[in-house]
């Protein structure tokens, strides 16, 4: 029943345990409970508790703390925070106890004093650079709960942290001239970080307008009336020995404009308008010019009359005016932060000061072609006005009427390229120059010019050079210029001068004389040594001269022997049977040297044409054959020395006949042939043997074999009893060389052996002087029908053998013994 009733409810009238489960008890309210035991007989007396029982959860104790933190670390102390436990065990928390254990120990210390319910501890008195870690336990009614998670293992160590750096201010400030402005911000840094100010990166420093002021957590710049020397880029830098952080501003002082730049430029003066021009303010306050204010004045009043409030350009036209009347301009800047001082020009009468412009002076003509000539010309004086376009005209000498060479206008250069001119046409050329006023007058004509390629003189001849010598002679040639000066090179003209002298002599007269690139220069003096010189030559005169480079001594030059070997001359040569064979070289050496060919230690075959020439030699042998191969060598000799080269020739060619042709094993149907290769391959290597046979009756050969590799042959279905011949050719792929054949014919049959020996040899009667003798026949005959059986005896103990006769059948009777 509840407590608060009186009456009792029954749970069950079943349980035959000594325990029961009461459900549906109502959480917060208390109850009493009795019992009474029953039998077959009735139920006894109750027994009831003796107080009321609340009914709740039950209490336990508290679960581990939550989120166990280290939020400071000092030489000596350690401050750590937590969270309480997800679930009290069901009672409130009493108290927390925190411990701790020195790393390398086995046991956790109490650090906390009695009841903390704080849920944040400064464990003091440590030791520097000792290392523990930490746990924490709550407790309720019940007892003290698990501990918490322990800490990493913490160092007691000064803390170190970076800097860090919160401004209050942006990347830009702009502040009026006069007014003042703080640059502030907070920062942190363990340990404590230094803070310096620059300003375009040089160090601020406080004066009486500039101050600093720094606390151990906020710094601060103040500027008091600034001025335009004021505006720069500002930085503050936070450092200490783990980094710096850096905060920038732009600060730009800002004020009204300083005046235009003088002086006023009278661009235009007209009767009754002026053009005025002037420069920018040199300091423009620190914001873009947006306005210019410009205003005039008749110097015979007072009255400063306005002409525009609205313009940027630097230029202005001045309008309105009275002729003969004398003005004055002045110009105010004016930017967002107001307007500057003006700028007054000089005095100036209003009257009209410009014409059309002068004629340019007589132009030059240059750069004529047949078709085109480049006209050009001086600026004459504009008249005032500037010049905007020239008129280029031509006429041809005899004509009357000038055209204009373009429509199109020629400005702002004094030069100008006319085209489509007639060639071999004579022609003058004028110009007039042109201003917004009108076309001044015509230049007087150029001088008269025809259209026609102009001839220039040539350039120098390149790289002239002495490439031989006599005793009274010599050679020299050279490269043509590279600019022939748009004219055709007629020849050259060589010029000598003997050192020591100074007088050129010419070696020929006329430059026609020697229209090539080289010139053999004669009657010199032997011993002697000269400079040579070149001149180029066409129809607008002589180039500058080209020299050898240096003086040639003059004598006959020795030189050894030098062979430049043709493709044909490589170390081994292969020529077709019946091709020609070539070989050749280049031959050098002064003087020239003797030339020998020789095939191996002899003479070339008289079959070979030689040819020697002043620079080489050749040796040619028509339809050659075999026998022309061989090493060939070619000499050359004089008396500065001599040189041999060789080459290898091969001519390839049909084999030579194989050896040494042999016949064995003959059977009557086949036969076994064997050979020997060839003595001359050819030149090339052995393909196959050619196999034929033929019947000493026939005419005929047959082949038995073309393809065969081996130097063998087995000759099969042969015609027992038949007679053959037989022969052998070498193939390479230059063809089917000689036949070699059998010396005498083969006949086909089986070989014959002597018969084996009779079988079963045994007496069948003796008497005192003879012996009856049987035996059988042998097993093999030899391949011949047996045609008798030779009787031999020998007495007891001797060695020979005696010879009794020889029978046809299978028995004999020996005698006299």
């Amino acid at each position: 029943r509840e407590s608060d009733h009186r009456a009792w409810t029954p749970v069950t009238y079943t349980v035959t345990r000594q325990n029961a489960t009461i459900q549906g008890l109502i959480q917060g309210k208390a109850y009493f409970f009795r019992i009474a035991a029953e039998n077959i007989i009735g139920m006894g007396p109750f027994t009831e508790t003796t107080k009321e029982i609340l009914i709740r959860d039950p209490i336990t104790v508290p679960d581990r703390p939550e989120d166990l933190e280290v939020k400071a670390v000092t030489k000596n102390s350690v401050t750590l925070t937590w969270n309480p436990p997800k679930y009290n065990g069901g009672s409130d928390i009493t108290m927390y106890v925190l411990e701790s254990r020195l790393i390398g120990k086995d046991k956790f210390h109490k650090v906390t004093k009695e009841k903390m319910l704080d849920r944040k501890f400064t464990v003091e008195g440590l030791k520097e650079g000792d290392t523990y870690e930490y746990r924490v336990s709550a407790c309720n009614i019940v007892g003290q709960g698990k501990p918490s998670f322990c800490t990493k293992p913490i160092t007691c160590k000064d803390e170190i942290a970076p800097p860090t750096l919160d401004l209050d201010f942006r990347d830009k400030l702009i502040v009026r001239v006069g007014e003042a402005f703080s640059l502030t911000g907070r920062y942190s840094g363990k340990p404590a970080p230094k803070v310096t100010w620059l300003k375009d990166d040089i160090v601020v420093k406080e004066d009486d307008r500039t101050k600093i002021k720094t606390t151990p957590t906020t710094l601060c710049l103040g500027i008091l009336k600034s001025v335009r020397e004021d505006t720069g880029k500002y930085c503050v830098t936070v450092e200490n020995s783990t980094g710096s952080r850096k905060g920038f501003c732009q600060v730009n002082v800002v004020d009204r404009p300083s005046p235009p730049v003088g002086p006023v430029i009278f661009d235009e003066v007209f009767k009754d308008h002026m053009v005025v021009s002037w420069k920018p303010p040199l300091d423009d306050g620190g914001s873009e010019i947006t306005n210019y204010i410009i205003e005039k004045k008749d110097t015979h009043k007072d009255l400063w009359m306005p002409v525009t409030s609205a313009t940027v350009k630097t230029t202005c036209k001045i309008p309105k005016l009275l002729e003969g009347r004398e003005y004055q301009i002045r110009i105010y800047a004016e930017n967002l932060y107001g307007i500057s001082d003006p700028l007054i020009s000089d005095e100036m009468k209003a009257k009209d000061r410009f014409r059309v412009p002068d004629a340019p002076e007589q132009p030059i003509i240059k750069d004529v072609t047949k078709d085109s000539a480049v006209v050009v010309w001086n600026k004459p004086y504009d008249g005032g006005k500037p010049i905007t376009n020239y008129i280029v005209e031509k006429k041809e000498t005899m004509a009357t009427r000038w055209v204009k060479v373009t429509k199109d206008p020629i400005f702002p250069g004094t030069k100008f390229k006319v085209p489509d001119l007639l060639e071999g046409c004579q022609y003058e050329f004028r110009v007039s120059a042109e201003n917004e006023i009108g076309v001044g007058d015509p230049s007087p004509p150029s001088k008269p010019i025809f259209a026609r390629d102009p001839i220039a003189k040539p350039s120098p001849p390149v790289n002239p050079e002495a490439v031989d010598k006599t005793k009274n002679s010599v050679d020299l040639c050279w490269q043509p210029p590279r600019h022939d000066g748009n004219g055709k090179i007629i020849g050259y003209l060589i010029e000598y001068q003997k050192v020591g002298d100074e007088e050129w002599k010419q070696a020929n007269l006329t430059a026609d004389s020697c229209p090539e690139t080289n010139y053999k220069v004669t009657g010199l003096t032997e011993g002697l040594t000269y400079k040579f010189r070149v001149k180029a030559v066409n129809a607008a005169g002589e180039s500058d001269p080209a020299h050898v480079p240096d003086p040639v001594e003059v004598k006959d030059r020795l030189e050894p022997p030098e062979l430049i070997l043709d493709a044909n001359m490589a170390r081994e040569q292969h020529v077709k049977a019946g091709d020609t064979l070539r070989l050749s070289a280049v031959i050098k050496g002064v003087p020239f040297p003797k030339v020998t060919w020789k095939k191996g230690d002899h003479e070339v075959s008289p079959k070979a044409d030689i040819e020697v020439t002043g620079v080489g030699s050749k040796l040619e042998i028509r339809n050659t054959v075999h026998e022309d191969g061989g090493m060939y060598s070619l000499t050359v000799e004089n008396p500065a020395g001599s040189k041999t080269v060789s080459v290898k020739v091969v001519v390839l060619d049909k084999p030579g006949p194989p050896r040494n042709l042999n016949v064995s094993d003959v059977r009557s149907d086949s036969c076994y042939l064997t050979w020997m290769e060839p003595e001359d391959d050819g030149g090339s290597v052995i393909t196959n043997y050619v196999v034929e046979r033929k019947d000493v009756a026939s005419a005929q050969w047959v082949a038995i074999s073309s393809s065969s590799k081996k130097r063998s042959h087995m000759a099969k279905y042969l015609m027992e009893g038949t007679q053959y011949l037989f022969r052998v050719a070498a193939e390479n792929q230059y063809g089917r060389g000689p036949y070699v054949e059998t010396l005498k014919p083969i006949k086909a049959i089986d070989p014959l052996h002597p018969p084996g020996p009779p079988k079963n040899l045994h007496h069948v009667d003796v008497d005192k002087t003879e012996v009856s003798l049987v035996w059988n026949r042998p097993d093999r005959d030899g391949g011949a029908e047996i045609t008798g059986y030779l009787v031999e005896y020998q007495e007891d103990g001797a060695d020979e053998w005696t010879k009794f006769q020889t029978v046809p059948m299978l028995d004999c009777v020996v005698t006299g013994l």
